[in-house]
């Protein structure tokens, strides 16, 4: 008997499942074409963008540079001038789409991204801190503003996303007052930053400003590298972990019921997703509205019941970068910020989240 249920597995009803080594998933080609078409848009956005320039160089040839093609012109100016602005775009985009895709998952509710809540925002107030303090302190401050920005980026994010943790917690989380409360966290953490732009000097406060608006511009391989190592770490653990978003949607009950150790779970989880959106944040500034509108993309995209986390990277990332080239391109001559063309895109579709959100509560 065990040995005909080991042959004849049960099996997802219209979906083939694939089981290897202890590890079983079920293949879904609608995510695959979402995956693949996003990684084609991705692709062909980071070439428009490294050819655009003051040498400009088409498609095909930053394509043929890409694959170790070209001549020692055009590979210095693509590898190591332009391409890591748009890999540092791209991924800043997947971090942030993950990270949305990890908390509206876990909250339940669409408007939970980490730009919405506080997390974002408590990454920034510290990162605003050491530039501020930075400029106006001894040396040892003044070296913490320059080499160590990422860091105190994270340890906001992490502190920020505990007080709001701790704060909606009543014997469980829920998305609704976890929402709040961030929405809360937020406001408080927008007026402590404006706070210390009053404060700082004109230097610290401008620069301050231009690290807010989120930018790609004048990013290198030291800014590739922090974030993609924070990629190829907690990606990895969010997939594995997500296994768990499925029964987590469910509420806590149902999940203890499935064998599901919810705190443990959920902990981890936001620990990833955290941490994907201070390095992110740290790396390029607050791109806004990235973390809130990828993974609702994806999940439309996909016809899931959750944002799915692998489609949301690519999703997330593809957005990225195409607003950096509209911000590139949009106003012939000047060059915006990346964060406020997505703030642009995002804003009217955070208003019909909240029109739909309010419509289902009074239904």
């Amino acid at each position: 008997m065990s040995t005909a249920l080991r042959r004849d597995p049960p099996r997802v009803p219209g979906r083939v499942p694939f089981r290897a080594a202890g590890f079983s998933a079920v293949w879904r080609p609608r995510t695959a074409l979402v995956i693949a078409v996003g990684l084609v848009v991705l692709v062909l956005a980071m070439a428009v963008n490294i050819g655009r320039g003051e040498f400009p160089i088409s498609i095909p040839e930053v394509l043929a540079v890409l694959s170790g093609s070209g001549d020692g012109g055009q590979r210095f100016i693509v590898l190591e001038l332009r391409l890591p602005r748009s890999l540092t775009g791209a991924l800043v985009g997947a971090a942030l789409a993950v990270s949305g895709a990890i908390m509206q998952a876990i909250a339940r509710n669409p408007l939970a991204s980490p730009d919405i809540i506080g997390i974002t925002w408590g990454a920034s107030a510290a990162a605003v801190a050491v530039i501020v303090l930075g400029g106006s302190a001894g040396s040892v401050v003044g070296l913490l503003a320059t080499t160590g920005l990422p860091i105190a980026a994270l340890l906001g994010g992490l502190v920020s996303a505990a007080l709001i943790y701790g704060l909606a917690w009543r014997k469980g989380v829920q998305g609704f007052r976890l929402v709040l409360v961030g929405i809360g966290i937020n406001a408080a953490l927008v007026a402590l930053v404006n706070w210390l732009l009053i404060v700082a000097r004109i230097y610290e406060a401008a620069r301050a400003q231009v690290w807010l608006n989120g930018s790609l511009n004048a990013r290198g391989w030291e800014h590739v590298l922090p974030v993609g190592i924070a990629l190829a770490i907690l990606v990895p653990a969010a997939l594995i972990l997500g296994f768990v978003l499925g029964g987590l949607q469910f509420g806590d009950d149902t999940a203890r019921g499935l064998g599901i150790r919810v705190d443990l779970a959920r902990t981890l989880l936001l620990l990833v997703a955290v941490g994907l959106a201070a390095i992110a944040t740290a790396s390029a500034g607050p791109i806004a509205f990235v973390a809130l509108v990828s993974p609702q993309i994806a999940q439309r995209l996909v016809r899931s019941a959750r944002p799915p986390l692998g489609a949301s990277l690519v999703i997330g990332a593809a957005l990225t970068v195409v607003a950096d080239v509209v911000a590139r391109t949009a106003f012939a001559g000047v060059e915006l910020p990346v964060g406020i063309v997505t703030a642009v895109l995002g804003a009217p579709y955070l208003l019909y989240l909240l029109v739909r959100q309010g419509r289902e509560a009074r239904a």
